[in-house]
């Protein structure tokens, strides 16, 4: 099933069964018609409004992103990094033993974003690069979770 949610900065498309598969932001025209909540929907929107009025809510929604095991090895060690805070590619790729350009694969091919905090990773000057969503909308992010 589909859920979509409206943000200050977009509207994301969930797609949820018994776990939240997918969370992205889409550009295109959202449904007007009324949306069935099921209750991980009502969890879900709950988390991104909290989120979303600077609050550090607990990741305590049943996550399945499909993705290579190195993928979801690189997703877990993104939810390790604290809101609030930025880890580099680099310095993340070297926790993992691995290269920045692997890790900048599987962030990007992340599928549950804000929840699994791929905008949280920036380059090794600390400028805010490689973000599917939009540069913009990571700087946002990251001076939402500065700020509280």
């Amino acid at each position: 099933m589909y859920y979509y949610i409206k943000t200050r900065i977009g509207s994301l498309r969930a797609t949820v069964d018994e776990y939240l598969t997918e969370l992205y932001f889409v550009d295109e025209r959202i449904p007007d018609s009324p949306q069935t909540e099921s209750p991980l929907c009502t969890e879900l929107r709950g988390w991104i409004d909290a989120y979303f009025a600077g609050k550090n809510p607990p990741m305590n929604l049943p996550l399945n992103p499909s993705g290579t095991d190195f993928q979801k090895m690189v997703w877990n060690a993104l939810l390790q990094i604290p809101y609030g805070q930025t880890l580099s590619y680099g310095a993340l790729a070297q926790e993992l033993h691995t290269s920045p350009r692997a890790i900048g694969g599987a962030t990007g091919r992340n599928k549950i974003i804000l929840l699994i905090p791929c905008h949280r990773v920036i380059g090794a000057t600390g400028a805010l690069v490689g973000f599917g969503a939009g540069l913009a909308r990571k700087e946002f992010l990251l001076d939402l979770e500065k700020e509280s």
